[in-house]
């Protein structure tokens, strides 16, 4: 499928699969975009590079 520039996402799936999709969701109170875009976030994310623990910049006396 072709990769556009625009914030929209096409897929094909069984209908099968979509109408109980939409039942699952319609339960919850979600919808499939909402449903979406957390799915979609978590998953980037998971798979992102950790980035390194903030240093304190702040000098500290050691001396006692």
């Amino acid at each position: 499928m072709p990769k556009g520039d625009s914030g929209r996402v096409v897929i094909e799936v069984d209908p099968g699969l979509k109408r109980r999709l939409y039942s699952a969701l319609a339960i919850e109170g979600s919808t499939l975009k909402d449903w979406f875009i957390t799915a979609a976030g978590t998953y980037v994310k998971e798979r992102e590079q950790p980035s390194l623990p903030e240093i304190d910049n702040k000098k500290t006396d050691h001396r006692q």
